[in-house]
């Protein structure tokens, strides 16, 4: 499998890691950019799959990127593989201005008003809605009254005017992530292939001339 590793990282390791990878942000970029390009499969089929992986990120569906990008890939008749890869242009680092941007435009497109402070709380705002959904599933259960007010002023505050502004952002960022990808993952096809050809070519000539040499050595009886 292409994202399974050998050794399991402890929990703690892995939130770690997540937030800020071994060798850092640029190392992991280049890392799935390397896995991307070597995918066996058409460039325009993996750049469709870097497509639906960018866009998902500009969603607010936090914790369900990895399945929203297969399926819009799915729809597309993208690579899946490239559209997890592709969910990495949402991290840590870039989280917040994709927030804030889909945000701006989401307000601006309804005609609601943008809270400026919103940067500094976004994140806060996502896990307190989490938090409030699990709280009020868990009071469903234990037949106790749930409270959906802070959820109802999360989605309209936030969730809806996110994903209504996510679209635009999303498709520009993701059409450019594309027409970007197609030459350079052609490119690096051609060129690989080229290699692996040229390999064979001298695995060719050498069992060629072994057989002439044995040929010559042991001449007819």
């Amino acid at each position: 499998m292409v994202f399974r590793r050998r050794d399991r990282r402890p929990p703690l390791r892995a939130l770690a890691d997540f937030l800020w990878p071994r060798g850092g942000w640029g190392r992991a970029f280049h890392y799935v950019k390397h896995r991307v390009r070597r995918l066996p499969d058409s460039p325009e089929r993996i750049a469709r799959g870097v497509w639906a992986g960018v866009f998902t990120t500009f969603t607010p569906f936090y914790a369900m990127h990895f399945v929203v990008a297969a399926i819009i890939a799915r729809l597309m008749n993208g690579n899946i593989l490239a559209a997890l890869s592709g969910t990495f242009f949402g991290n840590p680092l870039t989280y917040v201005p994709i927030g804030v941007a889909s945000l701006q435009t989401g307000h601006w497109i309804l005609g609601t008003e943008f809270d400026p402070d919103v940067d500094k709380s976004l994140v806060g705002k996502f896990l307190a809605a989490g938090s409030d959904l699990f709280d009020n599933l868990i009071a469903l259960v234990m037949d106790r009254p749930a409270d959906w007010q802070g959820l109802a002023l999360f989605y309209h505050e936030v969730f809806f005017p996110y994903l209504v502004g996510g679209v635009l952002p999303g498709i520009i960022t993701a059409t450019v992530c594309y027409v970007l990808s197609v030459p350079v993952i052609r490119a690096y096809q051609l060129r690989r292939r080229s290699k692996i050809k040229a390999k064979f070519d001298i695995i060719k000539k050498r069992a060629a001339l072994d057989a002439a040499s044995d040929k010559g050595e042991n001449g007819p009886l």
